[in-house]
């Protein structure tokens, strides 16, 4: 399997970044936040086959390291950011999930950490959306935030935006 390597340059991932720290916070309706929800239920339920573990601080330091776990049937995910990250008011469950739905797209893409793992892992999520602002959500957590991760070098105040 060929990997998603760092091919994406320094001023894509500050102008990424940038987007994702001076928007504001974007207003999601009820209505949307209820077909994420369903969505992320339905791919839990039907499409992700592996055993979801908590860790309060753990993260992974490569995808390697979360690709060996996922070759073996369990994930874990850390709710250090995740799981109380609030900023779509969703049950803190829907937030693992979407964590893990996240990884394991990761996982199936061969993508590394880079923004250029984190663009092919959004492109694959993307295409089961079930609409336009679902995929916009994705968009926000998958890219913008990520590119804002490694401009800052760690986590920034977890937001959805759509610039």
């Amino acid at each position: 399997m060929k990997t998603t390597s760092a091919s994406i340059t320094k001023s894509k991932v500050e102008t990424l970044a940038q987007l994702y720290l001076e928007s504001a916070p974007a207003e999601i309706s009820e209505a949307t936040i209820s077909e994420l929800c369903d969505w992320l239920w339905t791919e839990y339920y039907t499409a992700l086959p592996l055993n979801l573990q908590f860790s309060w601080y753990d993260r992974y330091n490569n995808a390697a390291e979360m690709s060996a776990d996922i070759q073996q049937g369990h994930l874990w995910v850390s709710a250090e950011n995740y799981a109380y990250d609030l900023n779509l008011g969703l049950n803190p469950f829907y937030n693992v999930i979407f964590q893990a739905v996240h990884d394991d797209d990761c996982y199936r893409t061969c993508s590394d950490f880079s923004l250029a793992g984190e663009i092919a892992t959004y492109n694959a999520t993307a295409k089961r959306a079930p609409s336009l602002n679902v995929q916009k959500i994705i968009y926000s957590e998958s890219v913008l935030r990520s590119a804002a991760h490694i401009v800052l070098g760690s986590a920034p105040i977890a937001k959805i935006v759509f610039p």
